[in-house]
């Protein structure tokens, strides 16, 4: 009986189940019908521009700007809805509907979000180490040529300096503050997981419409993985991949004009006069022309002027055009992109021409095996001859610049030849380009059965990077006889990985490991060549045979490093979060007295307060975690080959042959060994208010011993420096990330970004004698970079008595600071520090706007507390001899400047005119419109979006110069040629897409 009743439910429940499954079948449409819905977020707010897609098609709307939107379909389906920084999601309809909502949710709230953080991915809530990822909006629609312009100022900790604007020049880049003196302290960049650092490329090989993502590892945990690579901070990029469905069509372009973000504007023909009288009254001189130079007479007598910065610069262009395709099967997805940017600078002659393919692909040969490439060529054109802002700023506005016959004057101040004309460089032959061609590859083995979770993943790439380089200065440049030279080099990188990762989960347990092998090796070689003395300028550096005198040389150097590596993560019940890593590598720059190999080991806990069970019913926190670590890191950074003694070589004149000799090169030093860092982190994460506010607060200390310090040597011992082992630095900071929804309505959305981060750098040991190293500006306790010099307290003025404090000084002489209080002005007593020459905190603050369908950011970025020589200040008159900025005067006994000296003041001490360097820039400014799905439809698109941006539109700041981020050289410092001021950008842009 018993067995009958449980046979007739049985017998029930499945006519149940089939009546209901035949009638939903009959219920379900076979026919076209229309399915009209709206997507909105996790607030119910909607989602203008969500993407909604067919799955298996290329059918595809986008939601107009209430979030709605209108598909008809041929019959039952799946839809793929989407909308960038928000979780996907697919949604099954098989009837006609009016009233389909779909939820999309925030991603800064998804804490299954799933994030790059070096050999795999991690969900954004098991992340214990500092990983910060940067806004996917600074990757699009602004006017960059690299993409750390784009992160300057976004990111807490990440302190990106634009020190030259020079078309194709990268930005420098330091992450939570210099840890090292003389050792490379920049980021490690690794792209797609194969590193691009010292394989000769660099960012402005990367272009930015093929980047995904960025993320940002900080601190020991998270860069613990990369060993000696990771010590100076990572940066992860990740480029664009295929997706499944239909083929889409990209394009996205701009272009704009540039120009001088401001102009040290140099004097009129009046001004130069009168500036040429008082300095001849100053110097007690009698004046018996209006001008310096007889060359200037005939201008001056005419009334002609030039002005010559207007004559050295241009209306500068630039423009970006990419063309991406991707999609694919669920075995096959594809990405493709071509790109061309052409910038033509705002000084004449400089340009920079990029062009850059890539093909991304990864391929599901089995249910087991993938593999996959990530190949592209990027090839980087800097050609032509340049003029020179400095000569242009130097020049007398009555200076000849042509001959009658057309030509450039040489010296537009004849007979002065201490400035030539600064258009000269533009009859230069000139040419230098770089080539990058990158070659990526994966195979990825997942293991089934009892092995499930666990997969082995090789990495392979290889980097071939050709420079090439060639010049000519002939006649028209003031080189008589003509010089020619070549030069060409090849750098060749290969890196291989072998990757063991396993996960598991169990009950409320999870864990997985990362083992990694791996190799890495890079060689360099280059050869110079170069002729002088040709009879004629017609074939330049084409037939170097042509010259009478010849040189060469060539260079060839090999790096490697071996590397062990293991990852444990492991999290109970998403509350309770562990991280431990320990790499050791083996580096080929160390000697053969000590180990070149070095264990770098890390730990991390983290706790996920919000997942506990008294937090459910907070009403205020969504999110929060708590995060603590410390580990070590291992800096190399040095030159190969510094651990042995090499030799040089030299020519010289022996009974009238030229013979070539030894003298000394390298003085090597075999007890080299590695630069180490610990670092401690404590940090939280948070979310607040559904989201509305979120965030994170991080706290850091970094301590590096055994720097790798290249120490002065008494110069008769034969060499002047030797790397050691010597010295301790430290890096303190905060840094706070903060993002708020402050108005959230149908039609109106403002969102906020905050970025805050402070920076204490200071040397705490050196040589063990307690003492400071003056000569290289060193001081215990005092920033790796600061400025030491006299403390300018005015000008001396008529009348007063400088006897008791600088005697010998007169009016008009700059005043300083008698420190010692000994009656005189010395280097030994009366300098001091005046300040660093990085800022003690950065900040950035986005404001984004958005109104149906119009959408405004604008970014504003500041940077405090530093201090700067100003080569603008110390322009030096040379006798009366040159032009200087009107903006920049002199003390007469009529004006009494207190802060400029007079033109007879010869600046003997050096002073380098210390000035706060302190600045506050509207960074960006972009204006974006989202056209609604009626237009699309009538053009037949997927996404249409035009927007305008401006860059550099405007700094705050007291600084007197160019602007106070550029590092501006005088005449025979530094690469005084390449001066090019800080450039504004306007650009019109317009992002397609075709389904």
């Amino acid at each position: 009986m018993r067995k009958t009743i449980t046979n007739l439910i049985r017998l029930t429940l499945l006519m149940s189940a089939l009546i209901i499954g035949l009638g939903g079948a009959a219920y379900a449409q076979t026919g076209p019908f229309t399915v009209k819905g709206t997507v909105v977020d996790d607030k119910g707010i909607p989602v203008p521009g969500a993407s909604i897609g067919v799955v298996g098609t290329s059918q595809g709307v986008v939601a107009d700007v209430n979030g709605k939107f209108t598909l008809s379909l041929t019959g039952p389906s799946t839809l793929n809805v989407s909308f960038v920084g928000m979780g996907s999601k697919t949604v099954s309809v098989s009837q006609a509907t009016d009233a389909l909502k779909i939820t999309l949710t925030q991603s800064g709230k998804d804490l299954a979000e799933v994030i790059v953080v070096g050999y795999g991915t991690q969900k954004r809530s098991d992340v214990t180490g500092s990983v910060t990822s940067v806004p996917k909006q600074r990757l699009s629609q602004l006017p960059v040529t690299n993409v750390l312009q784009a992160i300057e100022g976004a990111v807490a900790g990440v302190t990106v300096t634009t020190t030259s604007s020079v078309p194709g020049s990268q930005p420098a880049a330091l992450i939570r503050g210099q840890n090292s003196i003389n050792a490379n302290s920049g980021p490690y960049v690794v792209v797609d997981g194969i590193p691009l650092s010292k394989t000769g490329g660099s960012l402005n090989d990367i272009n930015s419409n093929d980047i995904a993502s960025v993320e940002i590892l900080k601190d020991a945990s998270a860069t613990a993985i990369y060993g000696t690579n990771g010590s100076n901070g990572v940066i992860l990029i990740t480029t664009k991949r295929g997706n499944t469905g239909t083929p889409v069509i990209r394009y996205n372009g701009y272009a704009g004009v540039e120009d001088l973000a401001r102009i040290l504007t140099p004097r009129n023909g009046a001004e130069y006069v009168q500036k040429y009288a008082d300095y001849l009254k100053q110097t007690g001189q009698t004046q018996t022309n209006p001008v310096p130079n007889f060359g200037e007479l005939a201008n001056y007598n005419a009334g002609k002027t030039t002005d010559w910065v207007k004559e050295a610069t241009q209306q500068g262009v630039i423009q970006d055009h990419n063309l991406s395709v991707s999609g694919g099967s669920n075995d096959v997805k594809y990405f493709i992109s071509g790109d061309y940017l052409d910038q033509k600078g705002v000084i004449k002659g400089y340009q920079f021409k990029r062009v850059a393919l890539r093909s991304n692909l990864d391929v599901n040969v089995t249910s087991f095996l993938t593999i996959g490439t990530s190949l592209f060529l990027s090839s980087n054109n800097y050609d032509g001859g340049r003029a020179n802002l400095l000569f242009a700023t130097a020049m007398s506005p009555y200076g000849q610049e042509y001959n009658a016959n057309g030509t450039y004057t040489i010296y537009p101040m004849n007979p002065e030849q201490l400035y030539t004309n600064p258009m000269l460089g533009l009859t230069t032959k000139q040419l230098s380009r770089t080539t990058n061609i990158n070659g990526n590859g994966y195979a990825e083995i997942k293991f089934p059965g009892v092995l499930t979770g666990l997969k082995y993943r090789l990495n392979a790439g290889y980097t071939f990077f050709p420079e090439r380089r060639s010049s000519y200065t002939g006649r028209l440049a003031n080189d008589m006889i003509g010089t020619a030279s070549n030069f060409n080099a090849s750098t060749n990188s290969y890196t291989l990985e072998n990757i063991l990762s396993y996960a598991k989960n169990w009950d409320k347990h999870h864990i997985d490991f990362t083992g990694l092998y791996s190799s890495q090796q890079r060689k360099y070689s280059s050869t110079t060549a170069g002729a002088s003395g040709f009879i004629n300028d017609e074939l330049g550096a084409d037939n170097l045979g042509a010259g009478a005198t010849q040189t060469s040389g060539s260079y060839r150097d090999r790096y490697a490093l071996n590397s062990q590596m293991g990852r444990l993560n492991y999290s109970y019940d998403s509350r309770y979060l562990l991280t431990i890593t320990a790499r050791r590598d083996g580096s080929s720059v160390f000697g053969a007295n000590t180990t070149k190999y070095g264990v770098f080991p890390s730990a991390a806990l983290g706790w996920n307060v919000s997942n506990e069970s008294f937090m459910k019913d907070s009403k205020v926190v969504d999110n929060l975690k708590l995060r603590l670590s410390y580990g070590q890191t291992g800096n190399e950074a040095i030159p190969v080959y510094r651990t042995i003694t090499t030799d040089g070589t030299a020519r010289s004149p022996f009974n009238g042959i030229s013979t070539i000799g030894v003298l000394a090169g390298n003085l090597g030093n075999s007890a080299l060994q590695w630069e180490n860092t610990k670092t401690a982190n404590i940090g939280v994460d948070f979310s607040l208010f559904k989201n509305r506010v979120n965030g994170s607060i991080d706290a850091y200390q970094n301590k590096t011993n055994g720097l790798l310090l290249l120490r002065s040597l008494p110069i008769i011992t034969g060499y002047s420096l030797v790397f050691e082992n010597i010295g301790k630095t430290q890096n303190r900071g905060i840094e706070v990330t903060l993002n708020t929804h402050n108005i959230e309505s149908t039609d109106f959305r403002w969102e906020t970004t905050i970025v805050f981060a402070t920076n204490k750098n200071q040397i705490t040991y050196l040589y063990g004698d307690g003492k400071d190293d003056l000569g290289n500006r060193w001081f215990l306790g005092k920033p790796i970079s600061v400025v030491y010099d006299y403390k300018m307290t005015g000008i001396w003025q008529t009348g007063e008595d400088a006897s008791k404090q600088d005697p010998g000084a007169k009016p008009g002489d700059l005043k300083f600071a008698d420190l010692n209080g000994d009656g005189k002005i010395t280097p030994d007593g009366d300098r001091m520090i005046l300040g660093q020459t990085t800022p003690k905190w950065t900040g950035g603050l986005t404001n984004t706007f958005h109104y149906k369908n119009i959408n405004l950011s604008v970014f504003i970025q500041t940077a405090q507390g530093m201090t700067k020589n100003n080569q603008d200040l110390t322009y030096g008159d040379e006798t009366g001899r040159r032009n200087t900025p009107a903006e920049i005067g002199y003390w007469t006994a009529d004006n009494k400047s207190n802060t400029r000296p007079a033109l007879s003041y010869n600046n003997t001490r050096g002073y380098g005119y210390a000035s706060d360097a302190s600045y506050t820039r509207i960074k960006d400014v972009t204006l974006s419109y989202v056209f609604g799905q009626s237009v699309l439809q009538k053009l037949h698109l997927g996404g249409l979006t035009v927007y305008a941006s401006g860059r550099n539109l405007h700094t705050f700041t007291n600084w007197i110069g160019w602007d106070p981020e550029n590092n501006y050289s005088g005449r025979g410092s530094g690469d005084w040629t390449n001066n090019y001021p800080l450039t504004r950008t306007f650009i019109l842009g317009l992002n397609v897409s075709l389904r």
